[in-house]
């Protein structure tokens, strides 16, 4: 379990990561020293895996986003471990979820247009080894997205 006051400062860098120790401690009522041992500790145990700017996905260029719903053939080692293994290495996919009920994996996929993604499913999807089916859900508009937590 999270302590209070770790949480406070977990809440507070979430919201601006850029903030200055000095300032971290002022809104989390903690010295500076505190302030600076508390956050070190949770990089240490990996509550705190690292820092990032939030990018604006459509101002960036990537005007498509979709989620995926992929089914395998087969549950074996040999095609999990290949599925895995391939698109853990895409940029385009954003996040991967092993999931319960019709589909094995949800993946959360941005590229810049239609043709983007057409080519995406053809020269990547569509070749992995033991896909039984792959399911788009276009992204029409996004009505909430978050990374932060509920402290």
């Amino acid at each position: 379990m999270i302590e209070e006051q770790d949480s406070r400062i977990l809440a507070h860098l979430q919201k601006d990561g850029r903030a200055t120790n000095q300032q971290l401690a002022d809104e989390v009522g903690m010295s500076t020293s505190a302030c600076w041992r508390r956050v070190r500790a949770l990089e240490e145990a990996g509550i705190i895996l690292g820092y990032a700017a939030l990018v604006a996905r459509e101002r960036a260029g990537f005007a498509m986003s979709a989620v995926l719903h992929v089914s395998l053939e087969r549950h074996d080692a040999k095609f999990v471990d290949e599925f895995v293994s391939r698109v853990t290495k895409r940029r385009e996919v954003l996040e991967c979820f092993a999931t319960t009920g019709d589909a094995d994996y949800h993946l959360r996929v941005v590229v810049q247009d239609m043709a983007a993604y057409n080519k995406f499913l053809d020269e990547f999807m569509f070749r992995i080894p033991g896909i039984r089916y792959v399911r788009s859900n276009v992204i029409l508009k996004e009505i909430k997205t978050g990374v932060a937590l509920p402290f």
